[in-house]
């Protein structure tokens, strides 16, 4: 008889906890103005011991209002009371000047569709969060471990992977066909087996399974020999593989109406001369303040010494250190959110102050400002995810300033933003009888000064949207 042996394994992991504090200062900081003041609203309904401020309000009778409590409570950690960053930040002459359009988004479109479902509390929460992942195109470029984490680092949320494939699943099962893909071969695959129409598709998801890159590289004759097919009939079936939208996300923005008029900026910025300033927008996100009434009714309670007392007592001192922990959390924000705003403003001053010209724009990465705001990656990719800026000319969202920089045979480094606007001006001129390939526009470039491979250039092209040069012949 064999013998069984059990071994036991000792595996030592790391993992990050932070505390309810924290998790409230990161969930506020990946919102964007309108959901920071529906968040700030539904706060003030939940909670009693936690007022708006009205903007004609006392600031001498707020002080003294919070200092009350404060000497009820000298054992806590912080003071959380102040409101006076809340007031100063604000920038209510730019506020009723923005519009706000009331065509639904593109994220509530999706959850809308969410919400037919009947899902467990964990199921909606992941639901949202891979809603609120999607990229502009509508797909889910962050692979399915790093959600689980995300989930448990900033959510307090533990969903295994089969939970958020599961949820995953659903969400691809919404309008537009290919919504929510991992990659363009699945939202190519998503749609054909959604919009087949009754049609055989056998032969298209065969070229998407097994002859992706060759179909990606336009050689349909490499495929067709892949396949052992007919030349005619591989060229029918990829036919039918274009025809999809490898953009679901970009169409599905389109027919709600997704324009400037939906957009409402996170900052405002000003030039003047050679000054360049920039404030939040927080017309319509009250100031904050604890509750008065609630201190006077604690410190009432606080005196008496029988149990009814004593739990009355506990009960609003919740109340009060939730309140005052929340107005932590949104001055942290701000604090947050400006101090990143300012840096971004500093190292592209030279933009703003030519008024958006691109080619004045820098090489900027999110390490660089988090290192000179001296915060983590992470929260910088908070502060830009889903923000916008309006300068006197445009609005533009925060990522727009992030970009890699090429560096040119003299030495200098330009942002790709100007590589893009050289490769527009060459194609604009080019031969529209003889269209330029892209190793002609890698030659082109390279005579000013940009040596770029040919495959990045293919690449910065279709960023671009402009199609291959067959394509671009008349």
């Amino acid at each position: 008889m064999a013998k069984s042996t059990q071994t036991q394994i000792q595996e030592q992991t790391l993992s990050q906890t932070l505390s309810p504090q924290q998790l409230l200062a990161v969930q506020l900081l990946e919102l964007t103005t309108v959901e920071m003041e529906e968040r700030v609203k539904g706060e003030v309904m939940d909670n009693p011991a936690l007022e708006p401020v009205e903007q004609d309000g006392d600031a001498e009778s707020i002080e003294s209002e919070n200092s009350l409590y404060d000497t009820q409570s000298a054992d806590s950690e912080d003071d959380y009371s102040g409101n006076e960053e809340l007031q100063v930040a604000s920038s209510a002459r730019y506020g009723a000047d923005i519009p706000v359009g009331d065509v639904v988004s593109f994220g509530e479109t999706l959850m809308e569709q969410l919400g037919e479902y009947s899902l467990t509390p964990l199921e909606q929460t992941v639901g949202e969060y891979i809603i609120g992942s999607l990229d502009e195109d509508g797909l889910l470029r962050k692979p399915v471990h790093e959600i689980e984490d995300e989930l448990l680092i900033y959510n307090g949320v533990e969903a295994d992977e089969d939970v958020i494939l599961s949820v995953l699943h659903k969400i691809q099962s919404f309008e537009p066909a290919g919504i929510a893909a991992r990659d363009l071969r699945e939202c190519l695959l998503l749609q054909l087996e959604r919009n087949g129409n009754g049609k055989d598709i056998s032969l298209p998801r065969l070229i998407l399974d097994n002859c992706y890159d060759d179909f990606a590289g336009k050689r349909w004759d490499a495929v067709a020999d892949k396949l052992g097919i007919a030349r005619e009939e591989c060229r029918e079936a990829i036919a039918e593989i274009v025809k999809l939208n490898p953009r679901p996300g970009a169409s599905l923005a389109e027919s709600v109406g997704f324009s400037r008029q939906q957009i409402t900026p996170d900052f405002i910025l000003d030039v003047d001369d050679e000054q360049v300033d920039v404030s939040l927008n927080n017309a319509h996100v009250p100031s904050l303040r604890v509750s008065s009434e609630y201190v006077q009714m604690l410190d009432s309670q606080m005196t008496g010494g029988n149990d009814e007392q004593r739990a009355a007592a506990q009960f609003l001192r919740q109340k009060i250190d939730a309140a005052k922990g929340f107005i932590s959390a949104v001055q942290q924000r701000e604090r947050t959110m400006l101090s990143t705003m300012r840096v971004i403003v500093e190292k592209q001053k030279d933009f703003f102050l030519s008024g958006g010209d691109e080619a004045l724009l820098k090489p900027m990465i999110l390490e660089d400002v988090a290192n000179a705001v001296g915060y983590d990656i992470s929260t910088i990719s908070r502060v830009s995810n889903s923000k916008y800026v309006q300068t006197p000319w445009c609005i533009y969202p925060l990522k727009y300033f992030f970009s890699d920089g090429v560096v040119k045979e003299d030495g200098t480094e330009q942002s790709v933003y100007e590589l893009f606007r050289i490769i527009r001006e060459i194609i604009d001129g080019e031969d529209k009888n003889n269209p330029l390939t892209d190793q002609a526009l890698q030659e082109r470039l390279a005579e000013q000064g940009y040596n770029v491979a040919r495959r990045t250039v293919a690449k910065y092209r279709e960023q671009l949207d402009i199609p291959v040069a067959r394509l671009r012949k008349e």
